[in-house]
């Protein structure tokens, strides 16, 4: 069955060499809709593409997917840049090493579903510590300009200083914490601690007590797991002065749901045999507690 596309029109200021790599690059280019759901555009004897599909679990599916579309993108923009630039222009020797790195990822992908989830698990806890590092670090560094604004308002009632006048100088509280969000970011630092050590014992079940062969399962923990990072990113942005509690509040309303979510999908699957297993509860009791206190600070706002 023949290709559908048409074929891009010569361009006669090429040479014929390059006009065959501008054609290449086309067709790289039409590949990628296809890899990206996961279809070939066409069917040999050969190659059974239903059946390899079928074999492919889902999170495995979407890692060698990705690794597949990395690889096509790359060496269209190698060809492209080959008929584009000189021979021995640096773009090229980009493009090539870009080409080089994506092929050589390939051996790196998992062998089957459980690898597939652990990998997928490990950079999601990876992300959610580098968030809390980030605040636990923006705290640290908290009200920067405290002492320089003491000095100015003490300068400006014995001079008549403008504070505006004066570089490096706020003129307004919106760029620091006052006390109350300073009180408020406790809980939420609290509510990011206990995220990574939800993820983490995640993938800790899933590496002693998964099944490869679990794929529903295993999926089901991959996906619900994977929202756990942008969640706890929406809610370190949220702490950020000006801080609206409103918006604190909404944010780590909606972590503690996916939280709470990814704690029960774990536990009713095959990865905690023993249901009771106390480290469930206690998490999701310690993300509670973080969520009540929460509540606790942002009544007033709520109420208003």
């Amino acid at each position: 069955m023949e290709s559908a596309a048409v074929p891009a029109a010569p361009d006669p200021t090429l040479d014929p060499p390059l006009e065959q790599l501008r054609h290449l690059a086309g067709e790289l280019r039409e590949l990628l809709p296809g890899v990206r759901v996961g279809e070939a555009q066409e069917t040999t004897k050969e190659f059974d593409r239903e059946a390899f599909w079928r074999r492919l679990s889902i999170t495995l599916r979407k890692l060698v997917r990705s690794a597949t579309l990395d690889i096509v993108d790359d060496m269209a923009q190698l060809v492209e840049a080959l008929y584009i630039n000189p021979a021995q222009s640096p773009e090229n020797l980009i493009s090539y090493n870009s080409v080089w790195d994506a092929c050589h990822h390939v051996p790196q992908i998992p062998k089957d579903n459980k690898a597939a989830a652990l990998s997928v698990l490990t950079k999601s806890v990876d992300l959610v510590k580098d968030a809390h590092e980030e605040m636990e670090q923006a705290v640290e560094e908290c009200d920067p300009y405290c002492g320089l604004l003491n000095d100015v308002e003490e300068d400006s009632s014995d001079n008549h200083v403008d504070e505006e006048d004066i570089l490096g100088c706020p003129n307004n509280r919106d760029s620091y914490w006052s006390e109350e969000d300073q009180e408020l970011i406790i809980p939420c630092l609290a509510l990011v601690r206990a995220s990574k050590a939800c993820l983490k014992k995640i993938r800790l079940s899933v590496a002693e007590n998964g099944k490869k062969d679990q794929v529903a399962q295993l999926d089901d923990i991959v996906d619900i797991s994977d929202e756990i990072s942008p969640s706890v990113d929406d809610l370190a942005l949220s702490i950020y002065p000006p801080v609206c509690p409103l918006t604190v509040r909404i944010s780590s309303a909606k972590l503690v749901s996916v939280l709470k979510k990814a704690l029960e999908i774990t536990k009713a699957s095959h990865v905690t045999p023993q249901p009771e297993d106390s480290w469930i509860p206690l998490l999701i009791n310690a993300v509670d507690h973080c969520m009540n206190r929460i509540k606790e600070l942002t009544q007033n706002e709520v109420e208003s």
